[in-house]
């Protein structure tokens, strides 16, 4: 619960400042999910080369930044999908030194590659869409302890997929401890049900409906097109990735027979245990804002 108190007005500051901060979280928290998953994988009897994939995740998010800042520019140098197919090869041919044939290299270079677009390829989208182009013009500022601080309004827009995703975690959790009584997947994790599925999802819609109206056409000027049902499609959608995020990562574990990916938060697991859903609400709320996104005046 401290944790949570302390991390979160940080992590909403850092979002709304944007820039070198941001990046610099994501590629942290990148880092540190990439070596929780291989040490999940190791668990489980594969032998990724960690050192060479928590660079690599630490990396993406730094390269989506010197992108936007226009230092490396896809158009006048290597682009998005040849740097992607060098990192491949870099990563195979480490695997010939590293691994060799007698140690399941195929596994130890897949793995490792995985690794890598799983945690800093996924949270790399949360700095495109703090970026986004609708979201330029729309200027605010903020006082802290006497402090002005400028944002652009992509940081209010980069929030909404946040505060979904943490929306559908509680909605889902309370009404699936008030209510729940069929399981949704046991298999996989035991402990959710059906009722709370459908409460993360009604949750995720109501703050999506709230927010928009509240925040981002006051404040940024902007809005989903069809309104509201482009609102509220994007909280179904979102609320979907997050608990099927969620789902994901407990399937990894489940796999490898652990309990927590790490215990580097206390009282709360490990980065992944933490922001699993956030890997999969990022893409998907990014190409959604790319499809419905639109001006508000």
């Amino acid at each position: 619960m401290l944790f949570g108190v302390v991390a979160a007005p940080i992590a909403v500051a850092i979002v709304l400042v944007g820039g070198a901060a941001l990046a610099a979280m994501l590629a942290v928290m990148a880092a540190l999910g990439a070596w929780e998953l291989f040490r999940i994988a190791r668990t489980g009897g594969l032998d990724p080369m960690d050192n060479l994939g928590i660079v690599l995740a630490a990396i993406l998010p730094l390269v989506v930044h010197a992108r936007f800042l226009q230092i490396y520019s896809p158009d006048h140098s290597i682009g998005m999908l040849s740097l992607a197919s060098i990192v491949l090869l870099v990563v195979l041919a480490a695997g010939i030194w590293t691994r060799g044939p007698m140690r399941k290299p195929l596994s130890s270079v897949a793995v490792t590659v995985f690794g890598v677009a799983y945690t800093g390829g996924m949270l790399s989208y949360g700095y495109a869409i703090r970026y986004h182009p609708y979201a330029l013009a729309g200027d605010a500022s903020f006082s802290i302890n006497g402090w002005q601080l400028a944002t652009l309004g992509g940081g209010f827009l980069l929030l909404l997929p946040l505060l979904l995703t943490w929306a559908s975690d509680i909605g889902a959790y309370v009404v699936g401890r008030t209510f729940g009584r069929h399981k949704l997947i046991p298999s996989v994790s035991p402990g959710k049900t059906v009722e709370g599925a459908i409460g993360g999802l009604l949750a995720s819609v109501f703050v999506a409906w709230l927010y928009t109206r509240g925040v981002l056409q006051p404040v940024d000027h902007l809005s989903f097109k069809a309104a509201p049902w482009g609102a509220i499609a994007f909280g179904v959608l979102t609320s979907i990735a997050a608990q099927v995020g969620d789902l994901a990562e407990s399937l990894l574990k489940r796999e490898a027979g652990v309990k927590d990916s790490s215990h580097l938060i206390p009282g709360h697991g490990g980065i992944l245990d933490r922001f699993d859903s956030l890997l999969f609400v990022m893409p998907v709320s990014y190409v959604l804002l790319g499809w419905w996104l639109t001006w508000a005046p």
